[in-house]
């Protein structure tokens, strides 16, 4: 009988927190952000272009209403501007303040060098047929998403 544990998906959830709760801890030490911030803030330093609040929660994948509240947050803190939509009055542009920029710019060094230094556990070939395995892998659970998502 499989256990929980034997499951694919309980093996790869546990190898993203264990990812994530690491970057959480150094992201907070060094540059006193949460991982939803950090996220936040690495998808708006990387588009460099302002973006919608929805947009941000799309690429960011997460709540509509959980991004609002991280967004409010490095508001306060003076990281994140936030100006009215200029096509919807009722929408709001986001963009990284210079103070943002900054710590973007620190928390993608790290981010790399926490890459780097996971990766450097696997041999040249070994990463190659990690990523893709992983490409196929999300290819498949997109399908059976959408099997499911027919079977309604």
């Amino acid at each position: 009988m499989t256990e929980i544990r034997d499951l694919l998906s309980f093996k790869l959830h546990r190898a993203a927190n264990l990812l994530s709760r690491g970057a959480e801890l150094r992201y907070r030490r060094e540059f006193g952000v949460s991982l939803w911030e950090w996220r936040t803030i690495a998808f708006l330093g990387r588009s460099g272009e302002p973006m919608s609040l929805v947009k941000l929660a799309q690429a960011a994948n997460i709540d509509k209403g959980q991004m609002s509240r991280v967004v409010a947050g490095l508001t306060r803190r003076g990281m994140v501007l936030r100006e009215a939509h200029p096509a919807d009055g009722r929408g709001v542009s986001l963009t990284l303040s210079k103070a943002g920029q900054r710590v973007y710019r620190g928390l993608i060094r790290a981010a790399a060098e926490r890459d780097r230094l996971m990766r450097s556990c696997l041999s040249a070939s070994e990463a190659r047929v990690f990523e893709k395995a992983l490409n196929k892998i999300a290819s498949e659970a997109g399908a059976l998403i959408h099997v499911e998502k027919q079977l309604k």
